[in-house]
């Protein structure tokens, strides 16, 4: 098995079809069909069903292609790091999850790229779990990510912007008219609240109540999925500021009172090797950005 096979396994389960996959990249289907055999025989399992000339994959199969993803990704990531040598270019691989904060990190990037014009940014998405895996897996250098991270894996810098967290909801709403929203007033209402914040205790505590005794019809991973669900009626969404712009729209955000902020840290996997230039845009980030150490 070589990167090609993987290539290949990839775009057949893309088609759905052997003939199609073969014509895309040149080749004639028997000689993919026999790749694909194969690729079977070694992995000791179908990893698709074979319905006439349709093709769907196995569980093995699904398995088997988010495996592959991340061995080519980590292949392109591993050729960029070799191929950029000694020289301050190259691609830098940074997971965060919603934060405003990364528009702030974008303009100390735009500094970055001008005096390395070689830089480029490949940003993953993912919540504080995806991202401290892909970290683990040598998929991402750097990551952006609430709350702590476990000090045997990964180190970590708190970083100084504070997130405020707030209430997401109609301006038809009667708290819309409220400059703030204080606990007494939010916690009897239909809420709709982050998955990570409900698992860290950061929601309830400010709440005062525990969840067996608050309104909550429905919890998420993206603000721009609860905040359509705001739109829609559902309820009221407790989420971080400057993530959804509400100017125009029907939605509005009123800050929590008392304050609650939360506060990213910057983590890396122990021991990481970087390159030049994740090294380079990790210390420009911790000149910028750092607070305090043990995140």
């Amino acid at each position: 098995m070589d990167m090609e096979t993987l290539k290949n396994f990839l775009l057949i389960a893309q088609e759905s079809n052997i003939t199609q996959a073969a014509r895309s990249i040149h080749i004639t289907q028997p000689t993919l069909s026999r790749q694909l055999k194969a690729l079977e025989e070694e992995m000791g399992k179908p990893l698709f069903y074979r319905e006439n000339r349709h093709l769907s994959l196995t569980p093995e199969g699904i398995l088997f292609r988010k495996r592959a993803e991340e061995l080519l990704e980590l292949y392109r990531k591993t050729r960029s790091e070799i191929q950029a040598s000694a020289e301050i270019t190259g691609d830098i691989y940074l997971g965060t999850g919603e934060t405003d904060v990364i528009r702030l990190i974008s303009q100390v990037a735009v500094s970055f790229s001008q005096k390395h014009p070689g830089i480029r940014y490949r940003i993953f998405s993912s919540d504080a779990a995806g991202v401290r895996e892909l970290l683990n897996k040598g998929l991402l250098d750097l990551g952006l990510v609430y709350g702590p991270s476990d000090p045997e894996k990964f180190t970590g810098v708190l970083l100084e912007p504070e997130d405020r967290w707030g209430i997401l909801l109609p301006r038809t709403h009667p708290m819309a008219a409220r400059r703030f929203l204080t606990p007494e007033q939010v916690r009897d209402l239909p809420l709709i609240l982050s998955q990570q914040a409900l698992q860290s205790g950061t929601l309830q505590a400010w709440l005062g109540k525990p969840l067996t005794e608050l309104h909550i019809v429905g919890t998420y991973t993206l603000l721009t999925n609860a905040a359509k669900m705001v739109a829609g009626g559902l309820g009221c969404a407790m989420g971080l500021d400057g993530l959804i712009n509400t100017t125009g729209s029907p939605l509005c955000f009123r800050p929590c009172n008392p304050p609650l902020t939360d506060r990213l840290s910057l983590i890396w996997k122990k021991d990481h090797l970087f390159s030049p230039a994740v090294h380079a845009f990790q210390e420009l980030l911790l000149q910028n950005f750092a607070n305090e150490t043990g995140a």
